[in-house]
């Protein structure tokens, strides 16, 4: 074939490609021109609530009546009423405060807010793979002060365990990283950490699994963790921005949200995607409470305007499921266990775990302290 008879058919489908994208258009058109300008101007009044005819009959929609009281007492009396198994827990950064953990957004203490020390070109960088990859040295900074083993569970993290030892609690998804969950006795079967975690970490280069232990060694010497087999950085494995939720995550969210009769949403600010839409998964008639410091994951006044679902809707009129207790989620989660007949229970529970938490961290530190000397005397020895 020669290059003129190419070059001729290359320009033969180039046309028939912009007359198919021509007709497409045109046929919107002419689709588009069927509704009269009257017609579409009542049909956006409509959508928007500007428009209200009392000449025509409207269909009633109605709405199912969830909760007999939007409040915390109808939740407590729905999950004593329905006998519910199958709560789902969603957490964030909020329920670990308390144990000395910043969050990431509350101005002047959140954690974006601290990171101008380590000089990034904006405060999400940290948390980016390209980033990371070509200076590591931040984010290993900010993970040992950060890290995990430092810090107790909350009394949110314990109230999470106490659903599950009661039998309550299908699933807990959280965007924390901290593995305060873990510390806290929630196992892996019942936990999804839709941001990763700590818990283990991979080289970038040969994608080898290390623990937490072998990272944490190294990260606290102010090391770099480097692959032992090959020269790639060993990264924990949390969910960097750009990179893709663990599979766990999507395995479990459709059958899981199908299957929930409560949510319990704490401490998060519902900012971050996917995870906040997770809020929009659950049944109609499933109650949602939210336990956090303000509003959040509200339905966008958009939205309502022009009768779209999605979002929480704690201030609609017709709201039936929807209830925010808004304080310190310590607080909210020790008020929703005394309302079950539990409270007492829970502030046992977490004063004992302390207690035994403080014991290993001090047989810990003593074992460090006497490997020390050990070395130290070892050292004069030789000298």
């Amino acid at each position: 074939m020669s290059e003129a008879t190419s070059k001729e058919k290359e320009t033969e489908k180039s046309g028939n490609k912009q007359s198919k994208g021509e007709n497409a258009e045109a046929g919107a058109s002419d689709s588009t021109s069927g509704m009269s300008v009257n017609a579409l101007r009542r049909y956006l009044e409509e959508k928007l609530g500007f428009y209200d005819d009392d000449d025509v009959e409207k269909p009633s929609v109605e709405k199912v009546k969830v909760l007999d009281e939007v409040s915390l007492d109808g939740i407590v009396k729905y999950i004593k009423e329905k006998q519910c198994k199958n709560i789902i827990t969603m957490a964030g950064a909020g329920i670990s405060t308390s144990a000395g953990i910043p969050d990431f957004r509350s101005p002047g203490t959140g954690l974006y807010h601290n990171l101008q020390k380590y000089k990034l070109p904006h405060p999400q960088a940290i948390f980016e793979l390209d980033f990371f990859v070509e200076n590591p040295k931040p984010f290993f900074v900010l993970a040992k002060e950060l890290y995990p083993g430092c810090f107790k569970p909350t009394v949110c993290h314990y109230f999470i365990k106490s659903l599950i030892d009661k039998g309550l609690l299908l699933r807990h998804y959280t965007q924390n990283i901290d593995t305060l969950e873990r510390v806290a006795g929630i196992t892996d079967d019942k936990i999804v950490e839709a941001h990763g975690t700590f818990h283990t970490g991979h080289c970038l280069g040969c994608r080898k699994l290390y623990n937490q232990e072998w990272m944490k060694e190294r990260i606290f010497k102010d090391e770099i963790p480097t692959c032992e087999i090959c020269p790639g950085i060993v990264k924990p494995d949390i969910v960097f921005f750009g990179e893709n939720l663990p599979e766990k995550f999507h395995n479990l969210t459709n059958k899981d949200f199908a299957k929930c009769d409560l949510l319990i949403i704490l401490g998060s600010s519902l900012v971050v995607q996917p995870f906040a839409s997770l809020v929009d998964r659950v049944k109609d008639g499933v109650p949602r409470l939210l336990i956090n410091r303000e509003k959040a994951g509200e339905q966008s006044k958009l939205m309502a305007l022009m009768g779209m679902g999605g979002g929480l809707q704690f201030d609609a009129e017709d709201n039936a499921r929807d209830v925010a207790w808004l304080g310190d989620c310590d607080e909210g989660c020790l008020e929703l266990a005394d309302k079950m007949g539990w409270g007492d229970e829970l502030r046992e529970l977490c004063k004992k775990e302390h207690e035994r938490i403080e014991k290993e961290t001090d047989k810990e530190d003593k074992s460090e302290s006497d490997e020390k000397e050990e070395a130290d005397s070892e050292i004069k020895k030789e000298d």
